[in-house]
C-alpha cells in the first residue's frame, strides 16, 4: 500500500463520514477463582469499577488500568474460554523499565525485557526474540510479559511516540523496519 493510499484510508476512517464510532472498552479475562483474580488485579493498582453479584452465582468484576480507556472484566459465568487462555492483551507504557520495576515491587513476576530482531513485532513462537530492550529504545519495539494467577499472559509494550501518516521515513524514534511498513516499502 502506498503512503498516499494509506493516508487517504486513515483520513477516511477518522473523518467520521459514514463511519460508525467504535471504542474497545472491555477485555474479558477467563479466571478460575474470582476472588483470587480480584486480589491480583487490585494489587496491580488498577481501579475497581464493578463487583456485581447476582442471585444465581453470576458475578462480574471490572478493573481499569491507570490511564486506560479499556477495562478488564472477569467473573463467574461470563465466558466459556478456559481459565488462563488469554494471551494477546497489551498494556502500553511509556517507560517499560520503570513499569516492570513497579510491578515487581507489587509482587508480580515479570519476565525480562526483549525485542524482535526484525524490529517490528515479536513472534508468538519466540523465534527472533532478543534479550534486552530495543537498541536506542525505539518506540513499539521493547516488550516484557507477566501472567495472572491463572496464567493469562499480559504483554507490556513500550511506546514513546505514536506512528501516523506524517512520520518521516528517517524518524529516529522508530526502527527502520517499522518505518518501511508505514511507508509501504516492506
Amino acid at each position: 500500500m502506498s503512503t498516499d493510499s494509506m493516508q487517504r484510508e486513515q483520513e477516511s476512517a477518522t473523518s467520521g463520514a459514514g463511519a460508525l464510532g467504535m471504542k474497545l472498552e472491555i477485555a474479558v479475562v477467563p479466571v478460575s477463582d474470582v476472588d483470587r483474580a480480584k486480589a491480583f488485579y487490585s494489587g496491580l493498582g488498577w481501579r475497581l469499577d464493578v463487583d456485581f453479584k447476582g442471585e444465581d452465582g453470576y458475578r462480574v468484576i471490572q478493573f481499569t488500568p491507570p490511564e486506560s480507556a479499556c477495562s478488564v472484566m472477569f467473573g463467574q459465568n461470563m465466558t466459556d474460554a478456559a481459565p488462563g487462555s488469554a494471551r494477546g492483551h497489551y498494556l502500553v507504557v511509556t517507560d517499560i523499565a520503570a513499569t516492570r520495576a513497579e510491578l515487581e515491587r507489587r509482587g508480580v513476576e515479570v519476565g525480562p525485557l526483549f525485542h524482535d530482531e526484525g524490529g517490528v513485532f515479536h513472534r508468538n513462537d519466540g523465534t527472533g526474540c532478543i534479550a534486552g530492550a530495543s537498541p536506542e529504545r525505539k518506540s513499539y519495539a521493547t516488550f516484557a510479559t507477566f501472567s495472572d494467577p491463572d496464567g493469562n499472559r499480559w504483554f507490556l509494550q513500550e511506546i514513546t511516540a505514536r506512528l501516523s501518516a506524517d512520520v518521516e521515513a528517517d524518524d529516529p524514534r522508530f526502527t527502520p523496519q517499522i518505518l518501511a511498513v508505514l511507508h509501504g516499502k516492506a
